[in-house]
């Protein structure tokens, strides 16, 4: 049976696999997911969240008694009073003793347990954090990624205005041969080319700058083919700009991420000023210790005027005859401590009402900003409606210019100026175009319409 060799199918697969590879295109949504998952600020804000949860553990110990064991060992060398004699001598004695003790709090003025509604305040202002900065992140994202496709209709309008410069510059050559058209206008169309060959090349690298940069903000480790998918639809599909300013402020400060950080901040404070309160009042505790104590010397009876030596009893022996116990509680009441507990209070009440102004001021901020964002969104619309307005009188224009230069009824230098206008028509409508969709992404924003499900 005659042999196959796999390796040229094997290259065949791999090499099919490397081009699928490098034609990815990415969405947004993908880039923004993508952002999300591996954005190192995000990561570092996740970690306050396993703090915030550490901090909550703490909370819940507050309430579960404290239980502390001890031993020791102990040499006493020299001049020693005799356990039975009570005299002094030189000797080696050994003692060892164990204890444990148990500890609760019956009563701490609340702290424990206002310390407890503080730390589940915190890990929710942790998640806030953490959603406002994948907000953000997916915000940049949608920036970039529509920079990106901005360049991208960008450098095809210079491309094709390249290109119909060269059709009419292989034009004008045969006109000049055949004597209809002067030489110096062929010199003006030759400079148009050369022009048209710079734009395109400064486009080029608008566009690969562009691509390096939502690349970067995505911290992929190979950028090199990366691209995105030509999505260039203009459309505002939930109809935003339906709402009013004041419907869509009333749902920002019910959705809006940093305004719900400032009132979970604001929360946070008013128990701080309860814990600080808690200083003032009596603190009740409850203990119980156990220990005994084992001594590794001979003891000494005196029969019949003689000293006899007796061992020391076992060590379990004397584990349970030496052992001792205490139980009780500890009344703790404050009088006066330096005003510290005075001090803890006032300067929760300071923050409490930096929190306050702190709420007051994102409220502020977030109607100002939502009324800009309509106002920013209705002005984009306007901008791009009249730049394609424009741009259709400005392809009339040059489509009479175009006829008129090629009957000889306009020098060269008009139609050059014809097609610049043109250009510069077809730019100011991708420009109005993509700032038009990112202010509705704003808006939208504020809305309380994520640019994707997170």
């Amino acid at each position: 049976m005659k042999k196959i060799n796999c390796f040229p199918l094997l290259f065949i697969l791999l090499f099919g696999l490397s081009i699928q590879a490098q034609t990815k295109k990415w969405t947004l949504e993908e880039c923004v997911k993508y952002a999300i998952d591996n954005n190192i600020s995000i990561k570092q804000t996740e970690l306050d969240t396993k703090t915030a949860d550490i901090d909550k553990k703490g909370a819940i110990g507050n309430f579960i008694p404290s239980l502390n064991s001890n031993a020791s060992h102990s040499w006493n060398v020299g001049l020693n009073q005799d356990p039975t004699t009570g005299l002094l001598r030189n000797q080696t004695t050994q003692y060892s003793s164990i204890g444990a003790g148990l500890g609760v709090d019956i009563y701490k003025g609340m702290q424990n347990q206002n310390t407890l509604r503080k730390a589940n305040l915190s890990i929710l202002a942790a998640k806030y954090q953490l959603t406002k900065m994948q907000e953000d992140v997916a915000l940049n994202v949608a920036n970039a990624f529509l920079q990106v496709l901005f360049n991208k209709e960008n450098l095809k309008v210079q491309q094709e205005q390249k290109a119909i410069n060269e059709k009419q510059l292989a034009r004008s050559e045969e006109l000049v041969k055949a004597g209809s058209v002067p030489r110096g206008d062929l010199l003006d169309i030759k400079a148009t080319v050369a022009s048209d060959n710079q734009r395109v090349i400064a486009a080029e690298n608008a566009l690969l700058i562009s691509k390096l940069s939502l690349a970067q903000l995505l911290q992929l480790k190979e950028f090199y083919d990366f691209d995105v998918t030509d999505d260039t639809s203009v459309k505002d599909e939930n109809n935003i700009l339906a709402q009013t300013p004041i419907a869509i402020y009333d749902k920002a400060k019910e959705e809006r991420t940093e305004l719900k950080i400032a009132k979970t901040n604001l929360e946070i404070a008013e128990k701080n000023v309860a814990i600080a309160k808690g200083g003032y009042q009596p603190t009740l505790q409850g203990f119980y210790n156990f220990n005994t104590r084992i001594s590794y010397a001979d003891t000494y009876t005196f029969v019949n005027g003689v000293a006899v030596a007796h061992p020391a009893a076992s060590f379990g022996d004397q584990f349970t005859d030496n052992k001792g116990q205490a139980f009780g509680a500890q009344l703790s009441i404050p009088i006066f401590n330096g005003f510290s507990a005075r001090n803890n209070v006032e300067r929760s009440k300071v923050n409490l009402e930096k929190s306050k102004i702190a709420v007051e001021q994102e409220e502020l901020a977030l109607q100002r900003n939502v009324y800009t964002a309509f106002t920013d969104a209705k002005g984009g619309l306007n901008a791009y409606e009249s730049a394609l307005s424009a741009l259709d009188a400005r392809q009339e224009a040059y489509n009479y210019a175009k006829e008129k230069y090629a009957v000889g009824m306009m020098n060269s230098f008009d139609f050059n100026q014809s097609q610049t206008l043109l250009s510069v028509a077809q730019s100011e409508v991708l420009r109005t175009k993509y700032d038009y969709i990112f202010k509705i992404k704003i808006l939208e924003f504020y809305f309380g319409i994520p640019i994707i499900k997170i």
